[in-house]
């Protein structure tokens, strides 16, 4: 069973309900604007997108495309030969075997596909490699847009250093900690006492809720420091950490953004996601019934400041943890599609997959 919260009504669903109603909130918010704009009319488009990335994503993707007059190319592995988005798209490309290290995160394999298929663009979905900046790299050298954010951005908030350093640049409100790499465990007991107790002790790299520890004293702070190190270096292969500032009991609230290549950007209020399960996400609402106007609307300029800090464009994700005052620090920021999007989509009327595309052939924005 799965439990979809829509502004303040909340009702039980089946997977297979599930999925009808967000079926029904797309077809309701992609709308094609080519055909109802005439402003849009003259818009330069892409002819024909690859889709890296396979099943719910690959179909919303490749969805939004075929409104769009947009021809599609799906990949695939081996066991995903008989997948819907397969069928869905105008074309299919089997890119290797069932593991996705050999197939939808093979990087040679996907170019590939790209020059076999003449694509124009690539939409990397979620996941896999739609936040590699080396896979954008590659795209770029070979004229191909990627439908997403610049290899700076994806590389400034990737770490969680740098992406706090950023942040605090652009005067978005940072959790109070080291700005530095912590050293050894020794070193970690140092700074703990120094911010005071209880502490994070976490990865700089990851993601996920992985290679993150509370420490509520100095034995914990050791411990903490240990396991975190091995954890992620075996996850993320750096084992680099960072102290914060625990913060007891928050709301986690994202703000979604969006902006284009003339250095406009917009958020799209907020999605909570506040109910986690080892720090992985399980429900998310929206709107949030804990903000009030100012705390929104406060986040959302501060999501925004970060966005023109960057120059920042296409969809992304800013994340906030909210204390029980509503003092609100800055988390991570995530530079592609969230999983989470469509509630979004709901409560605005707004397919993002569409304004992605559109930004990354270089329209503005006309939200």
């Amino acid at each position: 069973m799965a439990k979809l919260i829509y502004k303040n009504a909340s009702k039980t669903f089946t997977k297979c309900e599930l999925n009808q109603v967000l079926m029904v909130c797309r077809q309701l918010t992609s709308l094609d604007l080519y055909d109802t704009d005439p402003i849009n009319i003259h818009e330069s488009r892409f002819d024909k997108i690859l889709v890296a990335n396979r099943g719910e994503i690959a179909c919303r993707v490749i969805g939004t495309a075929r409104q769009m007059g947009i021809k599609t190319v799906a990949v695939y592995s081996l066991a995903d030969y008989n997948s819907r988005h397969v069928f869905l798209a105008d074309e299919a490309v089997c890119i290797g075997p069932a593991p996705s290290t050999q197939s939808y995160l093979n990087i040679d394999k996907l170019l590939e596909a790209v020059k076999q298929t003449k694509s124009q663009a690539v939409h990397p979905g979620y996941g896999f490699l739609s936040e590699n900046a080396t896979f954008v790299q590659a795209l770029e050298r070979e004229g191909v847009a990627f439908i997403g954010p610049s290899v700076d951005s994806i590389n400034g908030m990737g770490d969680k250093l740098e992406s706090k350093r950023l942040a605090a640049a652009a005067g978005v409100n940072t959790i109070p900690g080291y700005d530095g790499v912590v050293k050894d465990a020794e070193h970690c007991v140092f700074l703990a006492r120094e911010i005071g107790y209880p502490v994070m002790v976490k990865a700089s790299a990851g993601g996920g809720g992985k290679g993150m520890r509370i420490a509520r004293n100095d034995d914990e702070a050791r411990e903490g420091f240990r396991l975190s190190t091995q954890e992620a270096a075996s996850s993320f292969g750096d084992d680099r950490m960072i102290v914060e500032k625990f913060v007891d009991k928050p709301r986690h609230i994202e703000i979604q953004v969006l902006g284009d290549k003339h250095g406009n950007a917009i958020f799209l209020n907020e999605r909570e996601c506040s109910i986690q399960r080892r720090n992985q996400k399980v429900i998310e609402e929206a709107p949030s019934t804990f903000l009030d106007t100012w705390t929104r609307t406060a986040m959302g300029q501060q999501a925004v400041a970060l966005c023109k800090r960057l120059g920042y464009y296409s969809a992304g994700t800013v994340e906030f943890l909210v204390d029980s005052q509503r003092n609100f620090y800055f988390l991570e920021m995530n530079t592609r599609l969230q999983v989470e999007h469509p509630i979004t989509e709901c409560i605005t009327g707004i397919d993002l997959v569409h304004q992605m595309i559109r930004v990354a052939k270089g329209n503005i924005l006309l939200l």
